[in-house]
């Protein structure tokens, strides 16, 4: 059986076949203590300088310094090759780290909450409605929490949305890459839907007062309407009828929920409202 070209495997008759060799070729011998130290275990330390001798005669040199002679150049030309090779994969890794860095999608996290511009507190019994128009094919909506706040984390380094609330003016907020984590936006309540609101929930000895005060808040042509329970549909009523059921002192009339109002030259053109059971 041939001996494994790795000399560090070799045992016995491996390391006896080699020292009568050696002896045969250059008259030399090696212990087998020297061959173990050397050759089978790692070390940084090289043998005597007579066994490098013997050992280079063996390999076909005059001495040790003619083997690093004829070596000295091949390992000068591996380390620059290995050299060169280790900045070839630097440059790529730092052109791979660059493109990921630029390629891959950075997310930026918007949180703002509401607060009332006359109280100057957090709007949290009314949710603010919520447009968000930064995708290009359809609008997302959402509602701000119960601390009158909400969170929005995009890929795009800019926010555009919409607020909406039934006693709040509409406002159109525009924002850049955050600079602070959390911001607060003041918002102004809406006069007139707050007025409506106190008219249908208030205690209002004047019940012919409260006509007048509604017939001139509300347009002639006013789309007023009422959204059911249970997704039923709606319910559409004219001006009259909604002053009568706002100014009839009946149970259902602490339930009325305004939900959207629109105006135009100070009149309510456009109402929608809900009775909560």
């Amino acid at each position: 059986m041939a001996s494994s070209t790795d000399i560090s495997q070799w045992k016995g008759q491996d390391i006896t076949l080699f020292k009568e060799d050696l002896h045969q070729r250059v008259k030399g011998n090696i212990s087998e203590k020297s061959f173990y130290n050397y050759f089978k275990n790692t070390t940084v330390k090289l043998p005597r300088i007579d066994i490098l001798n013997m050992l280079s005669q063996y390999c076909g040199y005059t001495d040790w310094n003619n083997f690093k002679t004829n070596h000295t150049s091949k390992i000068k030309d591996d380390k620059k090759s290995r050299i060169s090779k280790w900045m070839i994969f630097l440059l790529v890794g730092i052109i791979v780290i660059t493109s990921a860095y630029f390629l891959i999608p950075t997310s930026n996290t918007y949180t703002f909450c509401f607060i009332d511009q006359d109280r100057n507190q957090a709007i949290t019994n009314t949710p603010i409605n919520i447009i968000i128009l930064n995708n290009k094919q359809s609008p997302s909506y959402a509602k701000s929490d119960s601390l009158g706040c909400f969170s929005w984390t995009t890929e795009d380094d800019f926010i555009h949305f919409i607020i909406k609330s039934p006693y709040y003016k509409t406002d159109t907020i525009f924002r850049t890459t955050p600079s602070v984590m959390n911001e607060h936006i003041k918002v102004h309540t809406d006069d007139y839907a707050l007025m409506l609101h106190y008219y249908a929930n208030g205690k209002v000895a004047d019940w012919k007062n409260r006509r007048n005060e509604l017939s001139r808040m509300i347009d002639t042509q006013a789309t007023i309407f009422q959204l059911l329970p249970s997704g039923l549909g709606i319910e559409i009523y004219s001006k009259e009828e909604f002053i009568n059921k706002l100014t009839t002192p009946t149970k259902s009339l602490k339930g009325i929920e305004i939900i959207e109002s629109e105006w135009s030259k100070g009149l309510i053109v456009k109402l929608k409202f809900r009775v909560k059971s």
